[in-house]
């Protein structure tokens, strides 16, 4: 049995939800509402002692961080879709875009950094996504020129979807949420849009999760 541990409004768990869906893996969800501190509760706590989103749990095997999450899924259940490709140098560009994305983009982004900004910095909500916005741009620069080196081709990486078109979805929204212009990027808008019209990633949606306000 998979079960996941996220909220709805997760970046992180969105991507891992997105990675569930293309491997059609059957999997319950246990939410956690983060603006509510759910996520520090003891037993919450005893998984994952971060107190973070997401977790997934596997019989009584306990995986955090969305990028472990995304490679076990792809290791335990080779027989489905798989998220990084065969050869080990598309695998190191996969990892290299997912790690734009989820370790140097979303970490600026998340609500325990606007937090810290709202109520220890005293930043106004405008500042507040100025801020979001500059570190967007940053990394939607490098991504920009990534996807342009002729090795992306309906997706990030190819012609199949891979991690890294799952970490880059929930980007997309939180760009949206900002009022980022991707106006300049149009091959991040344009793998981001083909990606958008799968099933898959219809299905991780935070909108449409049994959690979501």
């Amino acid at each position: 049995m998979l079960v996941l541990h996220d909220y709805f409004r997760s970046g992180a768990s969105h991507r891992v939800r997105i990675a569930l869906h293309l491997k059609d893996l059957e999997f319950t969800q246990a939410s956690h509402h983060l603006r509510r501190g759910e996520q520090r509760a003891q037993d919450y706590l005893s998984l994952n002692p971060q107190g973070l989103v997401p977790t997934l749990v596997h019989d009584n095997l306990v995986v955090t961080q969305s990028l472990a999450i995304m490679e076990y899924l792809d290791e335990t259940f080779p027989q489905t879709r798989q998220l990084l490709p065969p050869n080990a140098a598309d695998r190191a560009r996969v990892r290299s875009l997912s790690g734009v994305i989820a370790a140097d983009t979303h970490p600026l982004n998340n609500l325990r950094i606007l937090s810290y900004l709202e109520k220890n910095l005293g930043l106004p909500e405008e500042d507040r996504n100025a801020w979001c916005r500059r570190w967007l741009k940053e990394s939607f620069e490098a991504l920009e020129v990534h996807l342009s080196d002729g090795r992306s081709g309906h997706f990030c990486h190819g012609d199949e979807p891979t991690m890294a078109d799952a970490c880059l979805a929930p980007q997309m929204l939180s760009a949206k949420r900002f009022g980022f212009d991707m106006a300049p990027f149009a091959n991040v808008t344009r793998v981001a849009n083909n990606a958008a019209e799968l099933g898959a990633f219809k299905l991780a949606e935070p909108m449409r999760q049994p959690d979501a306000e």
